[in-house]
């Protein structure tokens, strides 16, 4: 049987330089479960929604979390952070191996407008090999909204998405939800990983390939090691989930084109919904000492 260990870090994050409470957080996380091969932290841990903070890649932030990875020989996703790349700003989140080296970077495809406004948008969908174990996808937060990001990461050969995320508001148990209905129409582990504070509402969640809860953090700060069952998501992709459905088998074979895909201008009704602006003016929360979401 094929396994693999993950502990999912959820901790608050507020705005500032966070990196030595992640460096606390993540020693002590390694201390009391030796056994964890993997450590995941939620979007924008590092810093926070500051746009100010953007360094380059590599630079001082990544190099930090590579001599982590390597200290404790673990595969580490440090959340995301603010990456200045050609005079743009990437919302990215690096991939570290036990080495310390970066093996990916995945930029967010899809930034949380029109809020997270002067964030650029990446392109492309971001996958991974662990010798011996599987292959995995990254996602950030809003990514998941989109269910093409998802499906995309699965018809690559991706076995689990990594899926930091940054939310402190309502739609929290919807954003759950979407978790559930990713994992098991996908056929595999979705691991979704929140801060907790004044930033982060917590209620992270780790989703198996059946669409099972594997666990669910309440809204304090938690370290959740779990273990994924890695031939539990090829049993059920060849078998079907409890047995029964095979989404993805069907999807494979099915003849149907899809118009949202063929229309390059995104035309129909979609072309008459308005521009895309937020509900109030953008700098609405800045002019009163507060700060939106970023998804």
């Amino acid at each position: 049987m094929t396994t693999f260990s993950i502990a999912g870090i959820q901790m608050d994050a507020p705005f500032g330089d966070n990196l030595a409470s992640m460096s606390k957080q993540l020693d002590l996380t390694i201390a009391r479960f030796p056994w964890v091969e993997m450590v995941m932290f939620g979007e924008l841990c590092a810093f926070g929604p500051n746009l100010h903070t953007a360094q380059p890649m590599p630079g001082p932030a990544e190099m930090h979390f590579c001599a982590l990875a390597k200290k404790h020989d673990i595969w580490l996703i440090p959340g995301s952070f603010y990456e200045l790349h050609e005079g743009k700003i990437y919302n990215t989140a690096p991939v570290i191996n036990p080495q310390g080296d970066v093996v990916v970077r995945h930029r967010k495809i899809y930034p949380f407008e029109p809020y997270e406004q002067g964030v650029e948008w990446g392109l492309e969908h971001t996958v991974f090999d662990i010798p011996d174990v599987g292959r995995f996808g990254v996602s950030i937060c809003y990514d998941s909204w989109f269910p093409e990001t998802s499906r995309a990461l699965a018809y690559l050969g991706a076995e689990v998405i990594l899926h930091p995320t940054l939310t402190n508001t309502i739609d929290r148990e919807f954003e759950q939800t979407i978790a559930r209905a990713t994992a098991g129409t996908n056929q595999l582990y979705f691991v979704d990983v929140n801060n907790t504070g004044q930033l982060g509402y917590g209620q992270s969640i780790i989703v198996g390939p059946e669409g099972d809860i594997v666990h669910q953090a309440g809204r304090g700060a938690e370290i959740m090691p779990v273990v994924l069952d890695m031939e539990l998501v090829r049993r059920t992709r060849r078998d079907g989930i409890k047995g029964l459905g095979q989404p993805l088998k069907s999807f494979r074979d099915s003849d149907i084109s899809f118009p949202q895909y063929e229309d390059t201008n995104r035309s129909g009704v979609l072309a008459d919904l308005g521009p895309l602006e937020p509900k109030c003016k953008p700098d609405y929360g800045e002019q009163k000492g507060l700060k939106l979401k970023i998804s």
